[in-house]
């Protein structure tokens, strides 16, 4: 199986010089990463200046593209830039959560969709902020997990949370950070601060946030297909039955 590893921290990051470490186990790797932190760029890419990407010797004897830009583009460049034959996405591992609401702001997880949109099986790997530890004593645990359970049979895009303690695996939804927005002013400028609430997550016990806050791995499968099904169906329906009147 061929590996093509990518993140949104940067080419220098510790979150990537692990998950290429652990990678090598279950196929051959490659790296096509962002020369800076691209956190927070969600699914952007680069369509009005030019992209400068570099080879690099950092990974020893893993071939690597670093690239200017996001990691969706990085997921595009080693797709059509290069035409690289790869079967597998890996995207991180993040430092910090990629739940609930933040999936649509995670550089992390976008490029993991860019690899479903490329016609491949991705799995998004993000660890708290304050460590790896969860990541690094259970990676190969999840990987056992998701092999053994046929979970990339099932979806396309896995996004995997490791908390830093461990009481076991769940198959979770997306839910909902709780997150304390706000704006504040300093030196001319304005920054967005806040920070999440899990512990709010109370009622919803299926959801990544809420086994995250309780040292569950929360593996939760994402589509690319942004259709409310639901409301496609009901739309249809309602059409339906308005044009037979």
């Amino acid at each position: 199986m061929r590996i093509l590893i990518t993140n949104d921290d940067g080419i220098q990051a510790e979150g990537l010089k692990i998950l290429v470490e652990k990678a090598k186990k279950y196929g051959d790797v490659m790296v096509a990463a962002p020369l800076y932190e691209q956190s927070a760029k969600s699914h952007s890419i680069c369509v009005r200046r030019g992209i400068k990407i570099t080879e690099s010797d950092c990974f020893l004897g893993i071939k690597t593209y670093v690239v200017d830009s996001t990691p969706a583009d990085c997921i595009r460049y080693a797709a059509y830039g290069r035409h690289e034959e790869f079967d597998l996405v890996f995207s991180g591992i993040n430092c910090g959560f990629n739940l609930g609401d933040d999936i649509f702001y995670s550089g992390t997880v976008a490029g993991a969709s860019e690899g479903a949109l490329v016609g491949k099986k991705a799995i998004a790997f993000s660890s708290h902020w304050q460590g790896y530890e969860g990541a690094i004593a259970y990676f190969d645990t999840v990987m056992d997990y998701i092999f053994a359970h046929k979970l990339l049979e099932q979806a396309n895009v896995l996004n995997v949370n490791f908390p830093r303690e461990v009481e076991g695996i769940k198959i979770a939804k997306q839910g909902y950070t709780h997150y304390d927005s706000h704006f504040v002013q300093a030196n001319g400028e304005y920054f967005q601060k806040g920070k999440p609430h899990f512990d709010l997550e109370k009622e919803k016990l299926d959801s990544d946030v809420w086994a995250v806050n309780h040292n569950y791995i929360a593996i939760t499968p994402l589509t690319i297909d942004r259709t409310d099904m639901a409301a496609y169906q009901e739309m249809i329906k309602k059409i339906a039955n308005e044009d037979k009147k």
